[in-house]
This record gives structure tokens, sequence and C-alpha cells, in this order.
């Protein structure tokens, strides 16, 4: 099962774990991470606290990045007209194309997106079959039972610490 398990992570929980130094935790479970390239792109294209520390983690060699038609369209549209260019949910369409995509071309294949924006929970995404979602919280807890984690409340604090404002959304809910 773990070698048909690919990691979709959205700019939250990326965000979240590197302000707690805990990237490593995506690799845990053992499942290849994809980083769709408009995710990367929303992570890098500012200078934020955690921007330089995504950049050199997505350049290890250890993820692969997703080139998708979203960011492509997105691009061009700011060079032809940067005043006109759409920014909001480019990330959630870009994830939104890739689960797509597996839902096409590789059926056995189970993309799992990990999320931490309380509007993404709610948000009415086609989920296909092989996809699924999962909020930052629930997937560390899901490290914690596996015993890949010590503690998930851990991380939690060391990213709030360090300056996270971290969501306080619970899903699935309790």
């Amino acid at each position: 099962m773990t070698a048909n398990v690919v990691l979709l992570p959205h700019t939250g929980p990326l965000i979240t774990l590197a302000y707690a130094d805990a990237l490593d935790l995506l690799f845990r479970p053992g499942w290849p991470i994809v980083l769709v390239d408009m995710v990367l792109h929303e992570v890098t294209r500012t200078q934020t606290p955690t921007s330089e520390k995504l950049a050199q983690w997505a350049a290890s060699g250890q993820v692969t990045v997703r080139t998708t038609r979203t960011l492509r369209h997105h691009q061009q549209r700011l060079a032809a007209n940067p005043a006109a260019a759409r920014t909001a949910h480019l990330g959630e369409l870009a994830i939104q194309e890739t689960m797509n995509d597996f839902a096409l071309d590789q059926p056995r294949q189970t993309g799992v997106f990990l999320f931490e924006d309380h509007k993404i929970a709610r948000a009415s995404f086609l989920l296909p079959d092989n996809c699924r979602k999962i909020s930052t919280r629930a997937y560390l807890l899901f490290l914690e039972q596996q015993g890949w984690l010590v503690s998930a409340a851990d991380i939690k604090r060391r990213a709030i610490q360090a300056g996270r404002d971290f969501s306080k959304l619970r899903f699935p809910p309790e």
C-alpha cells in the first residue's frame, strides 16, 4: 500500500512544519511527496519567515515537483497584465488538477491531500475515489499513532512558538 500512496501537501502544512523545523515529518510514512508547482510558487514567491527554508527543501531532490496547467496559465496572465492576474485559490486549483489527473491516469495510486486552511475543509473538492484529504493536525496524530512521532502536540507547540498561527480547525471533527 505504501508504494501506491502519494502525499500532496498544500501551503498551510508546509508553512506550519517549516516553522516547527519539522518538514522531515512529511517523509515518515515513506510515501513519495509530490509538490504541486503552484503550491511551491505560493510558498516562495514573497519573502516570509519560511520561504527560503521551503525553497531549499523543495530543491533538495527528495520531492517531485509536478508541473500544472494552473501555474503555466498564471504565469502567462502575469506576463500579459500583472494587475489583472488572479492569485486567490490557485494552489487549490492546481491540487484539484493533480487529483483529477490521478483519477484519470493513475487509478491505482492514492493521492493524500494534506491541508490546513479551514476554508479547504469546507470547500467542495471533487475527491476522486483514489484521493483523500487530511488536515495537518490529523496527519500529525496519525504519525503519533503509528509510533513515527513522539508528540503531535509538541510539533504544534513548536510551530506556534516560532510564530505560526496554527489552524484551530479539527478535521475530521472530534
